[in-house]
């Protein structure tokens, strides 16, 4: 499982927005100027349970029916984690979105408070690499929401799965779906004890070396070398800019799925396009104590075209997180 936190106690608006800014009002001289430049700015980063405001992409959101929501974002041309590759944007960007888009209908729309604690069952995700091409601006996105086996305790939303479909200039570019819980800071403490209060954090280890990984800077890789192939350890490092964007006492569950994507490119000794994953968080992935990181083929047949790995973490003789990883094959 993985567990995303947010600084913050007060409750979320219900109301339906569109574009969500706040704007002092104006002369006629002043909105003169306005009248044809379209104004966008990001939605709140607590719907979205980040602190930086350049690591939200979401722009906007409406209801469009009772668990049906149209959510916009924009992807930057470049990224300092999320790099493109070969011409296109990262597909672990769509997870991302997927992620917030999840945590924003939760907080926006369901009204779950600001400071819930948020679990992450699992992920799916699945792209066009056609659709995901770099453009010369920014990729302007919607974000179709669509919210099933939404459950309630006492009326308060504590869980729900969530389909997107993430669209460009009208055309797919990823669909996915994910499954959330919330508990109350109060559930949450009691759960996770002193590793919330006071976490532990094993030594830094060294990095693979970037390039076997798909990778060129060694801060952006997160595995080591333990000496045995197909195997690696978790390579945790806190002070990371985006994978641990603010404090928190578990690996983030967008450190797994690079986990995932980076062995399957060490394991087939290539950069790999991803183009599907899914995943299950099993349990928590604790910051003290090794993850170790193993691939292997996935059972069954693949497409034509393409190959199918199945990626494991386990820690503490227990499975963690569970991952198959689709990517191209080497002649696409």
């Amino acid at each position: 499982m993985s567990v995303h936190t947010v600084s913050g106690t007060s409750s979320a608006h219900t109301t339906t927005h569109t574009a969500p800014h706040t704007m002092r009002a104006a002369s006629p001289a002043q909105l003169g100027a306005f009248l044809n430049l379209p104004l966008t700015t990001t939605v709140p980063k607590e719907f979205v349970h980040r602190v930086s405001v350049a690591e939200v992409f979401l722009t906007g959101w409406a209801r469009q029916e009772d668990d049906r929501f149209l959510v916009t974002g924009q992807w930057p041309r470049v990224h300092s984690f999320f790099t493109p590759v070969d011409g296109r944007h990262d597909p672990l960007l769509a997870a991302e979105t997927l992620r917030q888009a999840g945590m924003l209908v939760a907080h926006a729309e369901f009204g779950i408070p600001l400071g819930h604690r948020f679990l992450m069952w699992d992920l799916a995700l699945s792209v066009d690499p056609a659709q995901l091409t770099v453009g010369a601006a920014p990729a302007t996105i919607e974000i179709e929401v669509s919210c099933r086996d939404v459950k309630r305790r006492r009326d308060v939303v504590t869980g729900f799965r969530c389909d997107v479909v993430i669209r460009r200039d009208g055309r797919t570019a990823a669909t996915g779906s994910s499954s959330f819980t919330s508990m109350t800071p109060s559930v949450y403490g009691r759960l996770r004890g002193e590793r919330e209060r006071d976490p532990r954090i094993l030594p830094l280890t060294a990095p693979t070396a970037p390039q076997t990984v798909g990778r060129t800077s060694p801060m952006d890789v997160v595995l080591s070398p333990v000496g045995r192939p197909d195997v690696w350890q978790l390579r945790v490092d806190t002070r990371h800019p985006v994978l641990f964007e603010h404090p928190v006492d578990h690996v983030p569950g967008m450190a797994l799925l690079e986990a995932a994507r980076q062995a399957a490119s060490a394991h087939l000794g290539r950069s790999c396009q991803l183009l599907a994953i899914t995943s299950e968080f099993e349990n928590y992935a604790e910051l003290d104590a090794p993850c170790l990181i193993g691939i292997e083929p996935a059972p069954g047949p693949a497409t034509p075209g393409q190959e199918r790995l199945l990626v494991t973490c386990r820690q503490n003789d227990r499975s963690v997180f569970r991952a198959t990883v689709t990517v191209a094959g080497p002649e696409s």
